[in-house]
């Protein structure tokens, strides 16, 4: 999915995020059959509040990498989701100034029944490539993915490592100003990872803003400018990716890297 977002002359910022807020509803007793309902059929279902996001504002001005770190569950894969429009915030706005296009879940909107072939040209129609630009490209994206010898196979036989080097070989062929990133590198073997990080250093050079989202610390202290450190759903630090790797993996605060 690749978003058209609004865009101003006047703001210096690709992304502004103010005070974004979200919480689910998670119910304490769920009835999954029908049997159930009928012999419990005044039974109800209380739900409690859970906060995923409370209070989140920042800035990411045109051309930088901005890292999201985190334990699981601090609410870093919510915050990309509100961003690219897949969630709804509660409370706050997000403001775009740019084509913004998300690669958040590998692998949304693959067909398993059909082979990578027939999926790469259903995907790149739904990220706005048209069908000849899909045919210009479809040798390089086979080839990035170094899929050349299973182009034929249907996906539902492929391993999550070529399911991943799939998507993003077809993500990274449309045109955009913010892409959006999360866990791109979880899965993959070394050498896909590196050429990874190859194509994130072009992405510096065209002037890209990116937002990425990862558990390897490494790369966001080697590709971002700035880092956030999400806890609870909170921002408890931003500024220096090794400022804020160092709290994440420490607890402390040191230098530029702000507690919030």
């Amino acid at each position: 999915m690749v978003r058209r977002a609004h865009v101003t002359e006047d703001t210096p910022y690709a992304l502004e995020v103010d005070g974004v807020a979200k919480a689910f509803a998670l119910p304490h007793q769920r009835r999954t059959t029908l049997k159930e309902v009928f012999l419990h059929p005044l039974q109800r279902t209380t739900y409690e509040r859970q906060v995923a996001l409370e209070g989140i504002s920042f800035s990411v001005p045109y051309g930088e990498f901005l890292g999201i770190i985190g334990a699981n569950g601090s609410g870093k894969s919510t915050l990309l989701k509100i961003i690219a429009g897949i969630y709804r915030q509660d409370q706050g706005s997000v403001q775009l100034n740019g084509l913004l296009s998300p690669f958040i879940e590998l692998g949304v909107g693959f067909n398993p029944e059909l082979s990578a072939r027939d999926n790469i040209r259903i995907n790149g129609t739904l990220l706005g490539l048209s069908k000849r630009e899909i045919n210009q490209r479809f040798d390089e994206i086979i080839g990035f993915a170094e899929l050349e010898r299973f182009v034929d196979q249907k996906l539902k036989n492929y391993s999550s490592g070529m399911q991943v080097r799939l998507a993003y070989s077809i993500a990274i062929q449309v045109e955009f100003d913010i892409l959006l990133l999360d866990e791109v590198l979880a899965v993959g073997d070394q050498s896909f990872q590196e050429k990874c990080l190859k194509t994130f250093e072009g992405f510096r050079e065209q002037g890209k803003t990116v937002v990425f989202v990862s558990h390897d610390l490494v790369s966001v202290q080697r590709f971002c400018e700035r880092a956030i450190l999400l806890e609870h759903g909170r921002m408890a630090a931003v500024g220096p990716p090794d400022e804020v790797v160092d709290r994440y993996l420490h607890g402390e605060t040191r230098g530029a890297a702000v507690a919030l």
